[in-house]
């Protein structure tokens, strides 16, 4: 195989189609992800999304193809090595020089690029990631962990890379520095317009900073497609996990001052949620957990629960000997899950087709 540059082809999206042994495993992955945002590539241990993730930077040699926004990296001719692929990589551990200062870490790739290539200022980067305050330090290894990962993605975005790759940036770290950075991946995830793959093996992680979905078991891509879409799919084991729950992407409609209250709207409805800060307009993004819906088959009226969605009852799915899951589709597009008891199931005599009243118990707010 030809090791070469990087060759243009006109389709601009990322298209994966990798095959790869070894020892008793066997990775055999195809799928296309969007050319803009966050792509999950999310399974249990074990199931090849490492092994995926460093076939795509060229650290190991599949066979296959691999093209990126119009660019071939990988077919049947040409391999382009991985320090000739514009890519930022994040490690789980940060991996940082620990002989350089912060800022030297920074500089370290900005540095290499010839100015005229690079996308991002250093500026940014660091007024992005909350870096200021970090860049004269001498001893990376005395930074926290969340500090540490937050140079290692700054170091990775100087490179002006055309694609990031990110493999499981936060399973190394403890529960506050995780809250810590989450914030800042936020961020970047509206910051930035290229393309992100990020490996976990957390619902939460993928379903707060997700765009699109690929779904990995034993080596093997089982589904592909938008988050709203992909979470919602009962035929999925990610709808049966305890923390199984619907993504709605919805808009800042009022904020309701003497309850101290605000509404969104998406597709499908609107629902009532703490007081938010921003702006009348804003993009948010709220998670609602299966188990936190319950039915009704008439409209609810002196309830306490205030979120109240008529929907339709589109799948029903047995869990066990004692529960039941439901999808419910509110409005044209968006789905809500419900885990409810298969004595609820029975007595309310709910079947596919039938139109409901989805209670909502509570919902997550994370940033759009």
């Amino acid at each position: 195989m030809e090791e070469t540059a990087v060759s243009k082809r006109s389709v601009g999206a990322i298209q994966v189609h990798f095959k790869f042994h070894l020892g008793n495993f066997t990775l055999d992955t195809e799928f296309n992800a969007p050319s803009v945002g966050v792509t999950g590539l999310f399974g249990p241990s074990g199931c090849g999304k490492t092994t995926l993730l460093r076939c795509i930077a060229g650290l190991e040699r599949a066979t296959g193809t691999l093209h990126v926004n119009g660019e071939t990296w990988q077919d049947a001719t040409t391999f382009v090595l991985t320090h000739k692929r514009p890519l930022g990589y994040v490690f789980q551990d940060a991996s940082l020089f620990p002989h350089l200062s912060v800022r030297a870490n920074l500089e370290y790739g900005y540095l290499r690029i010839n100015p005229g290539d690079r996308k991002v200022k250093l500026e940014q980067v660091v007024e992005w990631l909350g870096l200021s305050h970090l860049l004269d330090r001498n001893n990376p290894a005395k930074l926290s962990g969340g500090e540490r990962q937050r140079v290692a993605i700054g170091r990775a975005l100087l490179t002006s890379p055309r694609i990031m790759l990110m493999d499981e940036p936060l399973s190394a770290l403890d529960a506050a520095s995780k809250q810590e950075i989450l914030p800042y991946l936020e961020l970047l995830h509206r910051e930035l317009e290229i393309p992100v793959l990020y490996v976990s093996h957390a619902l939460d992680e993928v379903a707060r900073l997700a765009d699109h979905l690929v779904l990995l078991d034993q080596g093997r891509v089982i589904a592909s497609g938008a988050i709203h879409e992909t979470l919602a799919r009962l035929d999925l084991p990610t709808a049966h996990f305890d923390d199984a729950g619907a993504v709605i992407q919805a808009a800042i409609a009022i904020h309701d001052v003497t309850y101290h209250l605000t509404r969104i709207d998406f597709s499908g409805g609107s629902l009532w949620v703490g007081k938010l800060n921003q702006m009348i307009g804003t993009q948010v993004r709220a998670r609602v957990l299966a188990r936190d819906v319950s039915i009704a088959t008439k409209l609810p009226h002196d309830s306490s629960i205030t979120n109240i969605l008529e929907g339709v009852i589109k799948e029903i799915r047995d869990e066990g000997p004692d529960k039941v899951i439901l999808s419910i589709l509110i409005g044209e597009s968006q789905a809500l899950l419900s885990r409810i008891t298969r004595r609820s199931r029975d007595q309310l005599c709910l079947s596919v087709g039938m139109t409901v009243f989805a209670q909502v118990k509570s919902v997550a707010l994370m940033n759009g």
